[in-house]
């Protein structure tokens, strides 16, 4: 069984279809990656699995083998779903350790016990010094994306999403991502990268790429694939699979992109 599995997942908003029958599968202890250009829907499909309400959707997505359709948004997180975002949020006056204490106690996580798992992942992240300190506020790129590494692997997940985490990184911030992605792996864990660029894949163990156009997994293969996409681009994939370009996305109402 897979940890997700999605099938003839539709999703439109104002009338405008953006993800138009997508099919994937990340299996319990594997990392993908999906690729796609600027208004594929890869945004969308974060947002569609960890239960944005502006969407109208169809289809199937399966966590662990329960569908997640009309579940809540903070269901789905207890269930182990959770996102790692692009740009972490700084939150003046709220401590790194209170707030992973917070959340928890939210999973009813004894206190005693949240304390032991929080001083054992801040260690395994290298995000001791940041534990007394606000949430994100005073901390580089790198710095942030550890500590969300940090606050994932504290909340036991089961199914990983980062959403372009490599965004804004310098050469050894990126390498530094990737080492502590690559420590969330485990065999109970599904993880799902979505990223416009291969730099970060390449400092990883990717078990799968997939690539996505217009809303759909056009293609999958192995990390080989990425290198590919990097040498011809989204053009060449286009003709080598007979797709037709569709025109330039505005923009999401969130915007950014779709």
């Amino acid at each position: 069984m897979s940890q997700l599995q999605i099938k003839d997942l539709k999703a439109s908003v104002d009338g405008v279809e953006i993800l138009k029958g997508l099919n994937l599968e990340v299996p319990f202890g594997e990392v993908h990656a999906i690729m796609g250009p600027n208004g594929s829907g890869k945004s969308t499909l974060c947002h569609v699995l960890t239960g944005k309400e502006v969407y109208e959707v169809s289809g199937s997505m399966m966590l662990a083998g329960e569908e997640l359709a009309d579940t809540p948004v903070e269901d789905r997180a207890r269930k182990g779903l959770l996102q790692g975002f692009q740009y972490p949020v700084v939150i003046p006056g709220v401590g790194l350790r209170s707030f992973v204490e917070e959340a928890l106690d939210a999973k009813g996580v004894p206190s005693g016990e949240a304390s032991t798992i929080i001083i054992e992942q801040a260690a395994r992240f290298h995000v001791t010094e940041f534990l007394d300190r606000a949430l994100n506020d005073e901390l580089s790129g790198g710095e942030r994306k550890r500590s969300e590494m940090f606050q994932l692997a504290a909340l036991s997940p089961s199914l990983v999403l980062l959403d372009e985490i490599d965004s804004g990184l310098d050469i050894d911030a990126v390498r530094d991502v990737a080492e502590a992605v690559e420590e969330l792996r485990s065999p109970d864990v599904g993880i799902l990268i979505i990223t416009h660029y291969s730099r970060i894949l390449g400092h990883m163990n990717i078990d799968k790429v997939h690539i996505m156009i217009d809303g759909a997994i056009v293609d999958s293969g192995g990390p080989e694939l990425a290198d590919e996409l990097e040498d011809g681009g989204y053009d060449d994939v286009r003709e080598r699979l007979g797709l037709v370009k569709a025109p330039a996305a505005a923009g999401s109402i969130f915007g950014g992109g779709i």
